[in-house]
């Protein structure tokens, strides 16, 4: 994903988003719900792929 260019802050940003409509809020917000668990979620499965790292598990990796 490409880097946002802004020049607006934080505090900015949430003014904009406070003033949107009951509707349009609630639904930016489930949004951002679903997107911050998929985050943790995937910072969770980090961990379980450092193992794969160590060595002795690259016998997955070999030719048959």
């Amino acid at each position: 994903m490409p880097g946002i260019n802004s020049n607006m802050n934080l505090e900015e940003i949430k003014n904009i988003i406070f003033r949107l409509p009951t509707r349009e809020f609630l639904t930016l917000a489930d949004a951002i719900d679903k997107r911050a668990e998929t985050i943790a979620m995937m910072k969770l499965a980090e961990s379980g792929f450092r193992e794969w790292q160590e060595k002795g598990e690259d016998i997955y990796d070999e030719k048959a």
